[in-house]
């Protein structure tokens, strides 16, 4: 434990922690339960995300980080605290800390991040852009001088970024991910069939059914939430070609960001794309024809990693590998 290493993919909906020498240790969702009248914690992630719209006023139920990037510092504080503590073994040793963070934040965004893990008990902190850590987790060798793509849709954000000779050549970042799916889908159910869900249920009917691709068989799930006419408990059932048009529409966007992406690259980085297509990573990319719609769209190839969630969180992990060319003491 003495000198540990942890990589820590700090996302909008869920937190995940890399060892070095173990893997994956944790994956909880990002949230905290706090008392309003006296300000304590309550819970923090599997069991705050319980408590999901079933708290009394007292209550609140929240995520501390907002696309990526830190809403509440002191809850995000605690949050990390918990996390660290929970993985390490011995509470005595500090470990160093290896963050992700969206493509697009700035520098000051980055300090409140890095010093968020520092008060909670981090030894040294570095950060590092998704897209860079993804790169790394889906076992691209970075170094070379060989372009490569990834898109990262995670929860709160969508990073996009070519990576080159140690470095990213071209990217963007876009407040269109996961979470943005599943607005859709209550956008969709509170307007065509008058029902209100919460974001647990649309989750589950985005993982069940969600597909951006006409499928050979339909699918269909049940929804249960509160008629806005009656106020009261009712189910409806929903099928995926009713969610196809609007759930593109959302993906469309993600689209549209890569290929921005696309239009900025030199010649050589495109040809290389050409030939190696581009890596998808993220809980976004497991939504039934992600893929697909890509290579649709934009004509480049698609390549999913095994588990594709687990990319960030790997390359912050592997990320010292690279240490004296990505980060500065």
């Amino acid at each position: 434990m003495p000198g540990a290493t942890i990589g820590l993919d700090l996302g909008t909906s869920t937190v995940l922690v890399y060892m070095a020498g173990k893997g994956i240790v944790l994956r909880e969702p990002s949230v905290v339960a706090f008392d309003v009248e006296t300000g304590e914690i309550v819970s923090i992630g599997y069991e705050a995300f319980k408590m999901l719209g079933r708290t009394s006023s007292r209550i609140v139920v929240t995520h501390p980080l907002e696309n990526g990037v830190v809403a509440d510092f002191e809850l995000t504080r605690e949050m990390i605290r918990y996390f660290l503590q929970k993985v390490c073994e011995y509470k005595v040793f500090k470990p160093k800390v290896i963050i992700s963070v969206p493509n697009y934040v700035t520098i000051v965004e980055k300090r409140a991040v890095a010093d968020a893990a520092k008060e909670a008990g981090a030894r040294k902190t570095y950060v590092i852009e998704e897209a860079l850590a993804a790169a790394i987790g889906a076992g691209v060798d970075i170094s070379a001088p060989h372009g490569c793509c990834v898109v990262d849709v995670g929860g709160g954000t969508t990073d996009i970024g070519i990576i080159s000779l140690n470095g990213i050549a071209v990217s963007s970042s876009i407040k269109v991910a996961g979470n943005t799916f599943d607005d859709e889908i209550i956008r969709y159910l509170r307007s065509k069939h008058n029902v209100l869900v919460g974001e647990r249920t649309a989750e589950k009917i985005k993982t069940e059914i969600g597909s951006l691709v006409p499928l050979d068989t339909e699918l269909k799930t049940v929804a249960k939430g509160r008629n806005l006419l009656t106020g009261l408990p009712q189910s409806v059932e929903v099928s995926s070609t009713e969610l196809l048009e609007p759930l593109r529409a959302v993906a469309m966007q993600i689209v549209e960001a890569i290929k921005d992406v696309l239009e900025q690259a030199t010649p050589e980085l495109i040809c290389d794309l050409f030939e190696d297509g581009l890596v998808l990573t993220g809980g976004g990319s497991l939504i039934k024809g992600m893929p697909e719609l890509i290579l649709q769209e934009t004509g480049v190839s698609v390549r999913v990693p095994e588990d594709p969630v687990a990319c960030v969180v790997k390359g912050t992990g592997m990320a010292l590998k690279y240490a004296d060319l990505l980060f500065e003491e």
